[in-house]
């Protein structure tokens, strides 16, 4: 009795064990024994992400993207590479760009872009120009060195974001900036919840620092903001940033189908054209055009539909207002004009911009890669013809890009299908023309 006792005593704060103790005599062992196999197997417990401020940028905030996202990382509703993966270890920080998954419903998840503004050795240097230059030391709080600045005074004091607030940034989207482009820049902010006006009242100290140092930077995710896809505009889906990662819709490079079917080619080519088309000319009389060009700027979603993937080399021209930098402001030079680029570097002249700027780039360094090799001879040789002539340029005649493009589209038309591989257009293309 006096071991039933203790038994007893010993487990009583375990029901199950308690009545098995009874049941089997109180032998301990025969009744742990029991207990293990009575009871349901521990669930495995998936390890988690460890993730750190300093992986995300965090601890370098407010120099940072903003913070809209930061929730579903922590949460794990954001996960790089397969989210079915045991081993959920962070990557290394020195990639540029990442491949994740993201959720709303822990159900079902999407493929995503996680992109630096620029890459870790960059922002290393930035960082230190920042505190050499303003501070005089190696490492500081960056927030309060760019607070000092001549220009972030300006912007504090600023009610409206103005040319002469962003003169001597190096991003091309500035180069040429007008008042109404900019007023699109706050109303469309997407860091703040209260987006709408025109104006600089709903954005905190902390988020003019974000906004400005964004610009500074890359301007790729401010573009993806303000010209989104839902409004027909050819950039992937902006879904938010945390630190200095943004995240996006994600898309193959256009360098993956450089190998691609001939069908898919003249596919991929025609699309091209006709976002450079619609670069030129659209609704809001916004001219854009390259700076730069490489097989990452262009990207393919998985249904065939090809988007500008990087935007961070794509400048922007009002038709209607023109530049509104006055003389001399192009030139104006200060710690944030120099956060990724060469202060020394010249910057190109809003009027040098002609109509085939961005063709000429694109026959030179894509369209090749795209189509060379892959068709009959008679049209191989017509192809071939063409970007010759294009990549030596198409003189000073505005309808010249345009009479090109329709020429080489002319070419390229009969050459794509309609089938389920092209699923942006299938299976509209069996019953019109215009697909």
């Amino acid at each position: 009795m006096g071991l039933g006792i203790c038994c007893l005593c010993s487990r009583a704060a375990d029901p199950l064990m308690l009545l098995l103790v009874l049941a089997l005599g109180c032998n301990p062992s025969t009744a742990a024994a029991a207990a293990a196999a009575a009871s349901p197997s521990v669930p495995h417990v998936k390890p988690s992400y460890s993730f750190g401020r300093t992986f995300l940028g965090l601890d370098k905030c407010n120099a940072c993207i903003g913070t809209s996202i930061c929730k579903k990382f922590f949460k794990e509703e954001i996960r790089f590479d397969t989210w079915l993966s045991s081993h959920l270890k962070l990557p290394p920080s020195s990639l540029l760009s990442y491949s994740g998954n993201y959720t709303d419903d822990a159900k079902s998840w999407r493929l995503v872009d996680i992109t630096r503004l620029t890459s870790k050795y960059q922002h290393d240097r930035a960082d230190k120009r920042i505190c050499t230059s303003l501070l005089g030391t190696r490492s500081c709080s960056l927030e309060r060195a760019l607070r000092r600045t001549q220009r972030f005074q300006k912007w504090l004091r600023a009610k409206r974001l103005t040319p002469d607030l962003v003169q001597g940034l190096s991003s091309p989207l500035l180069r040429c900036p007008s008042q109404r482009l900019l007023d699109r820049i706050v109303r469309r902010y997407a860091e703040v919840p209260d987006a709408g006006s025109i104006y600089m009242d709903h954005l905190t100290d902390r988020d003019k620092l974000r906004l400005l140092y964004t610009l500074a930077v890359n301007s790729h995710p401010i573009l993806l903001q303000i010209f989104p896809d839902v409004e027909g505009w050819p950039f992937p889906r902006y879904l938010g940033s945390c630190g200095r990662l943004l995240v996006s819709a994600s898309t193959r490079p256009l360098r993956d189908f450089f190998g691609a079917a001939p069908e898919v080619a003249a596919d991929l080519a025609l699309q091209l054209l006709a976002v450079l088309r619609s670069m030129a000319n659209n609704d809001l009389n916004y001219f854009f055009y390259f700076t730069h060009v490489d097989a990452g700027t262009f990207g393919v979603f998985s249904n065939g539909h090809l988007f500008i993937r990087d935007a961070s080399m794509l400048g922007v021209i009002d038709k209607e207002e023109g530049s509104q930098l006055i003389d001399g402001q192009q030139e104006y030079r200060d710690i944030f004009s120099c956060l990724t680029a060469d202060c020394q570097s010249a910057l190109v002249s809003c009027d040098s911009i002609r109509d085939q700027h961005s063709l000429v780039m694109v026959c030179q360094d894509l369209l090749p890669k795209l189509l060379s090799g892959k068709f009959q001879p008679p049209v191989q040789e017509s192809i071939d013809a063409f970007l010759q002539r294009c990549a030596r340029g198409l003189g000073d005649d505005d309808g010249g890009a345009r009479e090109a493009m329709a020429e080489l589209a002319g070419i390229l038309k009969p050459l794509r299908s309609c089938d389920s591989r092209f699923a942006y257009r299938y299976p509209d293309c069996r019953y019109s023309d215009k697909y």
